[in-house]
């Protein structure tokens, strides 16, 4: 560690070695000067670990892609809520966590962003344009299938899905915040309390889910590798197993006892007819109950290659496509029949909802419509001479 972060330590810097001294121990020599008494090129072992970094992780793209299915799977359930009991009971079970469990991958994936040229580049392509592109998309689509042509077109007021496009730009540009202040977590948490309680915050960027599921981003960003290897063990896996059959059961309880809109995160206490201390309790109560969860979801994610693997990288894909048919079976009153709702009918419903998540996440999918989920754009953006100079060094 370094000697300014020790204030006991001397701040004195040792003198070099003089020149053709020998080093103090055999294996430090060659490391200061090679042959031609310049720096020696790293050795291909050294250069290994390098590259294995570089490998996407397949439990991190398994993870995303069961969070993605958990989200088609829930909107499918939704219009399923008023004539079943337990598929609202499945609803606000899986609601309690699936997004969550997204917003701390989100915030682990965001640990290195300081706002450099390129990451900021990648934050525009990524991010940005596609919350620009979908939510005109959106609003076009929405005046055609529900027969509301004067409805607006206003990049402010995300529908539907676009919101959490929006709350990721918004997080990742405060990365850098939350790796400076003394307790990051804590004062997320107090953010989202302050949102739960504040009636007057409005609706613009849906800053209330913003700032009331702030506190999983924030600490996805200070995890490590070794905190998902303590929920990938065994025993966490065994532990997990109880927890989540009480989840069921008072899931099942609170279903006609609660306000399922708590779970969505978009309004104050206030403006759900509670009380704002109600506010604060169902703030640290849900969050306790989506971490919770969201351990034990992580807990039995699988940790090598499987078949859906590769469609991990392809959630943003599925999340912002798989919307136009959600709504549009809305719209086009598909639930109206009366097979839907019956239990064969839910649960066909469940595997259709499966299966069209799973195409929208393929490759095929993925090249017809990356144009507009991620547009290389180099014509926006100034060459960055760091990285020229980079490459022109390489060749």
């Amino acid at each position: 560690m370094r000697q300014e972060l020790h204030p006991g330590t001397a701040a004195r810097t040792p003198l070099p070695p003089a020149e053709g001294a020998a080093t103090s121990r055999p294996e430090d020599a060659g490391k200061l000067h090679g042959p031609e008494g310049g720096r020696p090129p790293r050795p291909a072992a050294a250069q290994q670990p390098k590259q294995k970094q570089k490998q996407r992780d397949p439990y991190f793209d398994n993870a995303k892609y069961l969070a993605i299915v958990l989200v088609a799977l829930g909107h499918s359930w939704e219009p399923l809520r008023d004539g079943s009991r337990a598929a609202g009971a499945l609803y606000i079970f899986v609601y309690t966590f699936h997004m969550p469990a997204f917003m701390v991958i989100s915030g682990y994936f965001s640990r290195s962003f300081q706002g450099k040229p390129h990451q900021l580049k990648r934050l525009l392509t990524g991010v940005a344009v596609p919350y620009v592109l979908f939510e005109v998309a959106y609003t076009f689509f929405k005046r055609w299938a529900d027969d509301d042509p004067s409805y607006p077109i206003s990049l402010l007021d995300p529908w539907y899905l676009t919101w959490f496009l929006g709350a990721l730009f918004i997080w990742r540009l405060t990365t850098p915040l939350w790796k400076t202040v003394r307790w990051p977590v804590a004062l997320a948490l107090a953010v989202a309390v302050l949102a739960s309680v504040s009636p007057d915050i409005g609706d613009d960027m849906d800053l209330q889910r913003v700032l009331q599921f702030l506190p999983f981003f924030v600490i996805g960003l200070f995890l490590k590798p070794e905190h998902f290897d303590l929920v990938r063990s065994r025993r966490a896996r065994l532990l997990s197993l109880p927890v989540l059959a009480v989840a069921l059961v008072v899931a099942y309880w609170a279903v006609e006892r609660m306000n399922s809109a708590w779970f969505y995160h978009y309004n104050s206490a206030q403006e759900m007819g509670a009380p704002w201390w109600i506010g604060v309790i169902m703030t640290f109560a849900l969050f306790g109950c989506s971490m919770v969860l969201t351990a034990c979801f992580l807990a039995w994610v699988p940790r090598r290659n499987l078949w859906f693997t590769a469609l991990g990288a392809g959630t943003l894909y599925g999340y912002l496509l798989h919307g136009f048919v959600a709504k549009g079976s809305r719209f086009w009153d598909w639930y109206e029949v009366d097979w839907v709702h019956t239990p064969l009918g839910a649960i066909g419903v469940t595997c259709i909802a499966a299966a069209l998540i799973t195409a929208l996440c393929t490759p095929p999918v993925q090249r017809v419509f990356r144009f507009a989920m991620e547009p290389k754009m180099k014509w926006a953006f100034k060459e960055d001479a760091a990285a020229a100079a980079r490459t022109r060094a390489k060749t």
